[in-house]
């Protein structure tokens, strides 16, 4: 496999996707993991996470690593979230991730929110709630409480699953 080379320079803010290995369905039966991985590796590295969603076999992640390698956080990260999940469910071997991960460079305010939107939206647009306030492992609660959403953000009566942003 060749050698994925990334662009990163000082300042600037990331979306991030990584997905489960064959999409297996693990994290949102266990949020709590990734919660303390993020957690774990932002006591010795730290970095601001700006916004976040747990799917079933993904996360989006809007980080601002500050002084740190992205590449190297998201590593530090899947691999404390697969020692963890492989320690609760006593498995000796286990592929968790997808290898890498798809980022992408924050170019300005308005990108920057329109990739907030989309990490908030993401359940609905996956068919998992009509509502991304319904969906407990986001960052939207927080967005909410100071409010930067309304309570009627994003609700829909039907999903619709088209999108602009390469998946």
């Amino acid at each position: 496999m060749s050698k994925l080379l990334r662009y990163y320079s000082p300042g600037n803010v990331y979306f991030v996707t990584s997905v489960t290995h064959d999409r297996e369905k693990i994290l949102t039966t266990h949020p709590s993991l990734f919660r303390a991985a993020i957690e774990q590796v932002r006591a010795t590295e730290p970095f601001e996470l700006v916004a976040h969603v747990i799917l079933p076999d993904h996360v989006h992640l809007i980080i601002d690593p500050g002084s740190s390698d992205l590449s190297h956080l998201m590593k530090r990260i899947k691999l404390v979230f697969a020692y963890r999940f492989r320690q609760v469910h006593s498995l000796f071997r286990h592929k968790t991730w997808q290898r890498r991960f798809w980022d992408h460079i924050i170019r300005d305010e308005d990108d920057m929110n329109r990739h907030i939107d989309y990490v908030h939206y993401n359940p609905v647009r996956h068919g998992l709630v009509l509502s991304p306030f319904d969906w407990p492992e986001s960052s939207i609660h927080e967005y909410r409480d100071r409010g930067i959403y309304a309570d009627d953000w994003g609700v829909s009566d039907e999903v619709s699953k088209t999108g602009t942003f390469g998946e």
